[in-house]
This record gives C-alpha cells, sequence and structure tokens, in this order.
C-alpha cells in the first residue's frame, strides 16, 4: 500500500558498469566507500519516506520484548506492513549484480530495517520483528556509517547475505528469543560484546537454518 516506485536512472547504471568494467573479483577501495555511500543513503531515505505513515510498537509487542531491549529503543521504533506491496529494490543493485554479486532480495525478506523504522513486506511477525530490532540496535551502537561498511564488507567477503556477521548475529539472537528456556538477553548487551571483539568484521559460520526473515541488506 505504501510501497512506491523512483525512476530508474539508467545514466547511473550506465555510470556503475563502466566503473566496475567486467564483474572484478575486488573492488577498489574507492568502489568500496561508494557501495557503502549508496547502502546508507538507501537506508536514510526509506526510513524518511515510511516514517509518516508508520506506527508505534503495540503494547503487546512492548511487553514481549522488554526483557530484551532498552525502552528508550521500544519507544522510538515505528512499523509499517506493506501487506504484499514490497519494499523498493535499491537502483545500485544492478551494479551488485553487474560485479558478479547476488544481492539480497529484499522484497522476499519479512522484514527491513531503516535505521529505527521496519517494513514488513507482508504481516508483522514476532520473529521478523525481533530480527529487524537486532539490526537497530547494531545501527545505534555502530552507527549509520559503520554499520553499512561493515555490512558491504561483511558480503564482499563472503558473498552471501545470509553469512555477512551482521546478518548471522541477528539470525542467532532471534534463534535463542524463540527457545523459552534459554530465558531473557540483553540485545544490546551482545552487540556491544561482538563490536568490541571485532567480530563483526570477520567471518561467521552461516546460521543453523536459513530464515526467511529479515533485515538490512540491508
Amino acid at each position: 500500500m505504501y510501497a512506491h516506485q523512483k525512476p530508474e536512472d539508467h545514466s547511473l547504471v550506465l555510470r556503475m558498469n563502466s566503473d566496475f568494467g567486467q564483474a572484478p573479483s575486488q573492488p577498489s577501495p574507492e568502489q568500496v566507500a561508494q557501495a557503502v555511500q549508496w547502502l546508507s543513503s538507501y537506508l536514510q531515505e526509506e526510513r524518511e519516506y515510511y516514517a509518516p505513515v508508520a506506527v508505534p510498537l503495540s503494547a503487546p509487542c512492548r511487553v514481549r520484548l522488554h526483557q530484551y531491549f532498552a525502552p528508550s529503543l521500544l519507544d522510538r521504533i515505528r512499523v509499517i506492513e506493506l501487506r504484499g506491496a514490497r519494499v523498493r529494490v535499491p537502483d545500485f543493485f544492478a551494479l551488485v549484480r553487474a560485479s558478479g554479486f547476488e544481492p539480497p532480495e529484499i522484497t522476499h525478506m519479512d522484514s527491513v530495517t531503516f535505521l529505527d523504522v521496519v517494513a514488513f513486506n507482508q504481516t508483522l511477525s514476532e520473529r521478523a520483528l525481533f530480527h529487524a530490532l537486532v539490526h537497530a540496535v547494531q545501527i545505534d551502537i555502530l552507527g549509520l556509517e559503520r554499520y553499512a561498511e561493515l555490512w558491504v564488507q561483511g558480503f564482499l567477503k563472503t558473498r552471501t547475505h545470509f553469512t555477512v556477521p551482521l546478518e548471522v548475529h541477528a539470525f542467532t539472537l532471534t534463534s535463542r528469543f524463540l527457545q523459552p528456556a534459554i530465558g531473557s538477553f540483553s540485545v544490546e548487551d551482545h552487540v556491544v560484546r561482538w563490536y568490541v571483539d571485532d567480530r563483526y568484521e570477520s567471518s561467521c559460520p552461516t546460521p543453523t537454518h536459513k530464515a526467511k526473515g529479515g533485515s538490512t541488506p540491508p
């Protein structure tokens, strides 16, 4: 209902293909920096687009999640259910494919985190919301630019969305959340620990299950 379309910028795609040439195996530092800028700009732009029509978390959601996330985060988060309308695929994904990488299929993800606004391609689910909120915490702690940088670097290293360390951590914590016997835990503490230990900069093992949930590749 609230999905939107941006006019195709064919000149941008042509410039990108020219810059990257014939699918180089390793992008230059300048190209990586450009990709980081594109990703951070996309997340910010979509946040601004959806924020006016997104709504606060419901009281039941807040009660269910308060043992895992700070009240200040839960107060700030806004959500929107697109009910099949789908989020916009960024234009720079064309370059990603032309360069020999397969970007995440964000239109098939359960949710996408745009800073403090979470868009659900269909309807809100507890699992998808938790995954999305882990990314919101990561962005809060790392900052948008560093988050985008780590996401791009992880994607270039592992070449798949599911093995980017930021995503692996979100899947892992969501899996813990879905196991009641484990009990409550602080997502913020876990994110800080991974950040201090530089685990977001290293390759991580593939999650035990390939869930649809999702994320910020965004």
